[in-house]
């Protein structure tokens, strides 16, 4: 995969998120679960979310979460971060990423315009 990765299927990826990473994480809430939550993950920088242990691995690993970096950690996190406390083994299907990633990142933007009208509303 280039640089570029494509936009998925949301309905899809709302799916392949239910299988796979609903029972550890939260995507459309800052809730921290098993694991720490994906609200905002895209742009996000590793290891920062507030009240989440993670491993110094996560902490000091330097990456920011663009679409690119989450389909290559996707595809097998403990090799992308070694010393990730992640159990998860990963998505082999590239399919499956690209619309868990457009997933991801349309639920955070329809979080941030749940917020912004909930504020504006006071």
């Amino acid at each position: 995969m280039d640089e570029e990765v494509p936009d998925g299927d949301y309905e899809k990826g709302k799916k392949v998120f239910k299988l796979r990473c609903l029972h550890c994480h939260v995507a459309e809430a800052p809730i921290n679960k098993l694991g720490p939550h994906l609200n905002g993950i895209v742009g996000r920088k590793s290891g920062i979310v507030d009240g989440y242990p993670y491993t110094e691995a996560n902490k000091n690993a330097g990456i920011t979460w663009t679409r690119k970096a989450l389909y290559d950690y996707l595809e097998n996190p403990r090799r992308y971060i070694l010393g990730t406390s992640m159990v998860f083994r990963g998505i082999r299907r590239p399919e499956d990423r690209i619309d868990l990633i457009t997933y991801l990142e349309k639920s955070e933007q329809g979080t941030a315009e749940v917020l912004e009208t909930s504020t504006t509303s006071e």
